[in-house]
């Protein structure tokens, strides 16, 4: 049975599509089809992470929103350039634009938002996929609360900031309300000096939800600066076990 997981917080800068493209490549390692749909359609850039530039481009999940290609035309086999351990498995990454006008044409004119949802089944069965990764875009718009919905598990992220704190809060009760089957939160980017089993503690307390995983900060990962994917550069890394992890608890 195909799983749809989305990837959401409800600021930018919390380390999401980063968290996507690992979990992505964990499940792939494990011999699983899985899909990456950027929706960050105004500001997208997962792409870095998977080493795509716009020229590698030959359609885009805009492309298919204005009607010029099937979404399985915009779907870019990129898993010989991540050299995955020896496997089975395949990632199928659908891009957003980004060209200037096509960013500043989603601005102006919108889009037919229930068009992701019949895309993602399409994807779901023309592709063969296992998992379907949605790397949303933050905050709370249409095609947010469309993926979440439509989700079986759902991953926030957040930093231990006191903005953080309220807007998940906020996040968390939609996703509750849309009934989402497995709920798990993650926190990132936390500073080596607080006590991670405190935070989790204090994070689940004030949630009532399971927290996936506490990431703390790393030196490796900013180095890194997007260049690729961490789990695959540092496959021995502590951060890797955790991320390892957390993919387990959002394929359950």
């Amino acid at each position: 049975m195909s799983k749809i997981i989305s990837v959401h917080s409800f600021r930018g800068g919390t380390g999401k599509s980063n968290t996507t493209a690992n979990v992505t490549a964990v499940l792939a390692s494990q011999g699983l089809r899985v899909g990456v749909v950027d929706t960050d359609i105004q500001s997208p850039g997962i792409h870095v992470l998977f080493g795509l530039d716009e020229e590698h481009m030959t359609n885009s999940l805009n492309d298919y929103l204005w009607g010029k290609c099937e979404i399985k035309d915009s779907a870019m086999d990129v898993t010989d350039a991540l050299n995955l351990p020896h496997t089975q498995g395949r990632v199928f990454l659908i891009p957003s634009s980004i060209k200037p006008g096509e960013i500043a044409r989603v601005l102006r004119e919108g889009y037919d938002v229930g068009l992701l949802n019949d895309g993602f089944q399409r994807l779901l069965e023309d592709l063969e996929l296992d998992v379907l990764m949605i790397d949303t875009h933050p905050g709370l718009n249409e095609e947010t609360l469309l993926s979440i919905a439509i989700s079986d598990a759902l991953a926030i992220i957040m930093r231990p900031d006191n903005q953080d704190y309220q807007g998940t809060g906020v996040t968390v009760e939609v996703a509750r309300k849309l009934d989402v089957p497995n709920l798990v939160l993650v926190v990132n980017k936390v500073p080596q000096v607080f006590n991670t089993d405190e935070v989790q503690t204090h994070v689940e307390q004030t949630y009532g939800c399971t927290v996936g995983a506490i990431l703390p900060h790393s030196d490796e990962m900013m180095a890194l600066a997007s260049a690729g994917i961490f789990v695959l550069r540092y496959p021995q890394h502590p951060m890797s076990a955790r991320i390892e992890r957390l993919a387990q608890l959002l394929i359950a």
